[in-house]
């Protein structure tokens, strides 16, 4: 799957940030639209008859219009246009007051009334009346609204205010609002359980590996920020498989090319070997002899480095078979050091091996333990010869296990040495240790070098 804009960022319609806000958005639009729907819902199919004398505010100019039309009317008229007045408006109450201030007709009667208003009565009677149930309308005579008469109406306000659903439908509302609010919880809940889902998918994609430990391919979900994620991951992935691969045609040509170099001077090096030989039995001088010498010391270690490299190719190419059986190491180290003693006699290197009762039966291979041995004893020829020494026993590590100890008294492995090989030496013996389930630690110092070998956990 292709991502879109993957290096230069998704399509903001496709991103999280425009799922979630279109969650939000939705939540807060839901209450006003659901409101709004069921007043319109309300005001088509609600009973009109509800508003028997009209509109508050209709009640009040129409009551205004009837003063204005009463100026200057006799008593008499005023009486008989408030009856007729009750007979529309039956639910309220109606009174007049004249122009001296004598309360007159009352329909229906009533008390606590004044029979007879002051100014301030009357500016009282109409704060009181402010707001109040019942619904009071003071209108009085004149056109000026000024007096100096004026008539009242009072109705109920159960009969002029509609019961709009914010009032009589509040259980609605609330139930309402809970939804959005459960409804906008879970779907906020459902939106993060998928994103975990997705990083979770995708951390355990990053951990599963193929045969060559590198992370498998990440199918992409979606296009959004996770999608360009996991896009990045299969970008890194895809890389890092080829870099592999190329690593893996150089190893194998650098393999290839130590091979065939060992092959193609083991020849040239025989011939040599056979010429030198030869020329160290003619009659030469003394500076001739001590250069034959040094000749056959060079082709010596010539050909053992050609030797480490073709082996070592093998052993890293998988060529390099290990039989693994129970063997007596003791047995191996005093073979070994019986077929390196004439050199070390010849060097001037005094061996101290210290064996005598020591029981070493571990799981290996007889060769290529032999091969270890081999080239720990000709680095301490090669490199620490000036030391004259050469020990091999047996000793208890802290972890309670017994080791074998090979060490001497040279100058160490930090100080230089003119002898070339060590380092490849040193890698077969890492090698076919490792293969073989054993540990080495090594100790260098002025005083010398101490390698120990012992079983790892995996050996038993």
């Amino acid at each position: 799957m292709k991502i879109s804009g993957a290096g230069n960022g998704t399509k903001f319609r496709d991103s999280l940030l425009f799922r979630y806000m279109m969650i939000v958005l939705l939540a807060l639009l839901f209450l006003p639209v659901v409101v709004s729907a069921l007043s319109i819902l309300f005001t088509l199919f609600h009973s009109p008859a509800e508003l028997k004398y009209g509109s508050a505010d209709e009640l009040q100019t129409e009551w205004h219009a009837e003063a204005r039309r009463l100026d200057g009317a006799d008593a008499a008229a005023v009486n008989a246009r408030l009856r007729a007045l009750k007979q529309r408006y039956a639910d309220a109450t109606l009174f007049w007051v004249d122009g001296e201030g004598r309360t007159r007709l009352q329909l229906p009667e009533r008390g606590g009334l004044p029979e007879t208003w002051t100014a301030d009565e009357a500016i009282r009677f109409m704060k009181r009346s402010v707001d109040a149930d019942p619904f009071t309308v003071v209108a009085f005579f004149g056109p000026e609204k000024k007096g100096p008469g004026f008539m009242v109406l009072q109705m109920p306000r159960a009969f002029l205010n509609i019961e709009w659903p914010v009032q009589s439908y509040a259980p609605l509302y609330i139930g309402l609002m809970l939804f959005m609010f459960v409804a906008f919880v879970v779907m906020s809940w459902l939106f993060f359980r998928n994103i975990r889902r997705r990083l979770v998918r995708l951390e355990a994609a990053m951990a599963r590996t193929d045969e060559d430990g590198l992370p498998a391919p990440v199918a992409i979900s979606r296009p959004d920020e996770i999608g360009r994620l996991e896009h990045a991951f299969g970008v890194m992935a895809d890389r890092l498989r080829k870099g592999r691969e190329r690593e893996r045609e150089e190893e194998e040509l650098r393999k290839q090319l130590i091979s065939s170099l060992s092959h193609d001077l083991r020849t040239p090096l025989t011939v040599i070997r056979s010429h030198v030989h030869l020329l160290g039995r003619e009659r030469l001088s003394a500076q001739g002899a001590e250069s034959v010498k040094q000749l056959e010391a060079k082709t010596e270690t010539l050909g053992a480095l050609i030797d480490n490299l073709f082996a070592y190719t093998l052993m890293t190419s998988g060529k390099y078979p290990l039989r693994i059986e129970t063997c007596d190491i003791v047995r191996l180290v005093r073979q070994s050091a019986a077929t390196w003693y004439p050199l070390w006699e010849k060097e001037g290197i005094e061996a101290e091996i210290e064996l005598d009762g020591v029981s070493l039966v571990w799981k290996a291979d007889r060769n290529a333990f032999l091969r270890v041995l081999d080239n720990l004893f000709q680095n301490v020829v090669r490199h620490a010869r000036s030391g004259g020494y050469v020990g091999i026993r047996a000793q208890v590590l802290d972890t309670g296990i017994q080791a074998l100890v090979i060490s001497d008294r040279g100058p160490g492995m930090q100080a230089k040495s003119d002898a070339k090989g060590g380092g490849i030496g040193l890698a077969i013996v890492d090698h076919l240790l490792r293969e073989m389930k054993l540990e080495r630690r090594t100790d260098s110092d002025e005083g010398g070098t101490r390698i120990a070998i012992w079983p790892n956990r995996e050996h038993f």
